[in-house]
């Protein structure tokens, strides 16, 4: 199976999350890797929405792990046609070719290949829908126990062929206050939820994370990115919310920092979970990592340090799933290009992440 091809025909299919769902995806791919004797079963979290687990039985399985959803189009003018998959001047234009069909279509591709070795270990593909809107479908996998095991895992998201071994995690949450509404002429008849509000702003200012920065992912970060409070300028409101985005490393676990939070902001801020999804960290000097790196290098000529990645991944629930695996995030599309007009993807480094993900396999999986 040609990698640059599969991209193209997954870029056809629209899987705007959550407009289109991504069971004709799934289909595809899942159809490739029965065909191929990979024993493969669908997973619905909502109609339509479709992840695939494909496997190969054998004993500590490395994992292939990408999502099939897409971002909206965005109100900007695409000059290619974001369902054409287009190819000029080497590259591959469409809405998910670097996030992250060409990393789902490279990791098929590899797979098909190894499909026609004989392995020592076992391997596994899970391709999941709803990564964009907070890794639905794969903590649908993870509660409903259809992951199996593995000891090793690639995430296939956009680093230009680069092992990142870590990302932060995504902690947002809404800060509601309550109050008494009453006319604005008279405000000592009312409780003004909006003031409360202001004063949470002013403590989450304040609000000391007391952890060790990491030397890769650095601090946390905590940014007040809305506050809607009111609803006419002459009365006095009775709610305010505040959204709250914090970036975690992998040291801190959610539940306590929320309690911390909570403790902080005082009984007048009710404090609920939107996204909730921790950070995650393979040591550098890993040999999983160590392997990959010499994957990459062995394709590409130049030996990359390991990095890190500013977004958040499936791997922040499918790792601790498999019982905190070893993770390298490693795929073709480019991290710049997430999520933005006139998307595209290299077509060299989507061949390369083939050779790239067979070399790793092998090195974990051959005999």
């Amino acid at each position: 199976m040609n990698a640059v091809e599969l991209t193209r025909e997954l870029v056809r299919i629209d899987t705007i999350n959550p407009m289109s769902p991504e069971r004709p995806c799934a289909e595809r791919v899942g159809k490739l890797l029965a065909e191929a004797g990979f024993a493969v079963t669908k997973h619905e979290f909502a109609p339509g929405r479709t992840s695939v687990v494909a496997r190969r039985d054998g004993p500590d399985a490395l994992c292939f792990a990408g999502h099939t959803d897409t971002v909206p189009l965005g109100a900007a003018k695409w000059k290619h046609d974001p369902f054409g998959g287009e190819l000029s001047g080497g590259l591959l234009y469409g809405r998910g070719s670097s996030d992250m069909k060409s990393g789902v279509a490279a990791m098929v591709a590899a797979a098909l290949d190894l499909a026609k070795r004989p392995l020592r270990k076992g391997l596994v593909l899970v391709l999941v829908a709803g990564e964009e809107t907070g890794c639905e479908g794969a903590a649908h996998l993870a509660r409903t126990k259809a992951l199996g095991s593995a000891g090793a895992m690639i995430v296939g998201e956009p680093t230009g062929n680069v092992p990142v071994v870590g990302h932060k995690g995504a902690l947002w949450l809404k800060a509601r206050t309550r109050g008494v509404t009453a006319h604005g002429s008279m405000p000592e008849k009312g409780v003004n939820a909006v003031v409360k509000a202001a004063r949470a702003v002013l403590a989450l200012q304040e609000f000391s994370f007391d952890v060790a920065r990491d030397p890769l992912l650095g601090s946390p970060t905590l940014n007040v990115g809305t506050f809607q409070g009111g609803l006419n300028v002459n009365s006095v409101p009775d709610e305010a919310v505040i959204g709250i985005d914090i970036r975690t490393i992998p040291a801190q676990r959610h539940a306590e920092l929320r309690k911390r939070l909570q403790d902080a902001l005082g009984a007048d801020v009710e404090l609920e979970s939107i996204v909730d999804l921790e950070g995650i960290r393979t040591p550098e000097d890993h040999a999983f990592v160590q392997s990959a790196i010499d994957a990459v290098a062995q394709v590409t000529g130049d030996r990359p340090k390991a990095g890190t990645a500013t977004y958040f991944t499936d791997a922040s629930v499918l790792t601790p799933a498999f019982g905190g695996i070893p993770t390298v995030i490693l795929g073709p599309g480019e991290m710049a290009l997430c999520h933005q007009t006139d998307e595209h993807c290299r077509v060299e480094r989507v061949e390369q992440a083939v050779e790239i993900y067979s070399r790793v396999a092998r090195a974990w999986c051959a005999p």
